[in-house]
Parts: structure tokens; sequence; C-alpha cells
């Protein structure tokens, strides 16, 4: 009798379903995933902030148009300076809200927009930390130079020059905690990650 290529049928494989352990792995790493979500809201938050400085912004601008004729030079001065103050920290808040949210949320599908930022996607954690304290070293020096401007000698009370000292304090371990996070990141880049 003649057998044309009749091969023996192998018995189909099938993997075993997944262990009670291996589901429940699984079925954490799934819910922990998707606490990432959670952040969600606090991100529309920040945006219902900048909403706020806006408004800030805005009563700020008022004041300043509405009085810009009696205003001194070092009032008109000042008054810019609070403009300057409020939009730095506008911009601090939209750079956490965007970096924080492509870091810890999810990805914005935004790339082929034109008024995409460069810088969008490619802050990591670390360049946000490097970002957010730089910001917060130039807000410092603003309000520092506002009370500075302010300063009249006749009336400098002995209060007013404790604040005064405390806020330069305050602006310089500011700096120094800039510069050693940047220190610190560039150890870490040299080193390289250890396994």
């Amino acid at each position: 009798m003649r057998h044309d290529k009749i091969k023996a049928a192998r018995p189909v494989e099938q993997e075993a379903p997944p262990s009670f352990p291996q589901r429940l792995e699984s079925g954490l790493e799934a819910v922990l995933f998707g606490s990432r979500w959670l952040m969600a809201p606090f991100y529309l938050l920040m945006v219902a902030a900048l909403c706020m400085l806006l408004v800030k912004f805005g009563q700020e601008t008022w004041h300043i148009v509405t009085h810009t004729l009696s205003m001194t030079e070092s009032d008109a001065v000042l008054a810019v300076l609070s403009l300057i103050d409020i939009t730095l920290t506008g911009n601090l808040l939209l750079m956490v809200l965007f970096a924080g949210y492509e870091n810890f949320v999810s990805k914005m599908d935004v790339k082929d927009h034109p008024d995409r930022p460069e810088w969008m996607g490619k802050v990591d954690f670390a360049g946000l930390k490097l970002k957010l304290i730089a910001s917060i070293v130039a807000i410092s020096g603003i309000n520092l130079l506002k009370n500075f401007m302010a300063l009249d000698g006749v009336t400098m009370s002995p209060g007013k020059e404790q604040q005064l000292f405390w806020m330069v304090v305050i602006h310089l371990v500011f700096i120094a905690s800039g510069v050693m996070l940047a220190v610190m990141d560039k150890i870490v880049a040299v080193t390289g990650p250890r396994h």
C-alpha cells in the first residue's frame, strides 16, 4: 500500500491557562497602570488655576492702566514687575501641566500642530525639576526686586529689615537647590544607571 506524504497528526499544543497568582499579578498591574488617570483631574484643576492667574493679570493691568498718570516711576516699575511675576508663574504652571501630563499620564496627540512647543515631549522628570527650580528662582528674584524697589530708607522698620533678610536667605536657598539639582543630574548622566 502506497503512503502519499501522510504525516502523523501531532496534537496541538495548548498553553496552560494562567495560574491564579499570574492572573492576580496581571490584574493588579492593570489597576496600577490605569491609576495614572487619577492625575488627570489635577491637571484639569491646574487649567483652572491658570484661568485664576489670567483674572489677576487682568485686574493688575486694569489697575496700572487706570493709575498710569498718577504713578511715580518706581510705582510703574513695581507694577510691571508684578505683571512679569504673574506671567512667570503662569509659564511655570503651564510647564508643569504639559510635562507632568506627558510624563505621568498620557502622550498628547498634537505632534503636527504648528504651535506645539519645541520642548513638549522632550522634558523628562529631571529636566522638569531643573526648569521648575529655574522658574522658582526667577519668580523669587522678581519678588525680591519688587521689595527692594519699594524700600524707603526713612520708614525702614526692624520688622521689614528682618523680612527682607529672610527673603534674601530663601532666594539663596532656591539658587543653591537649583545648583545642587543640576550637579546631581550631571553626576547621574556621567556615571550612568547602575544595573
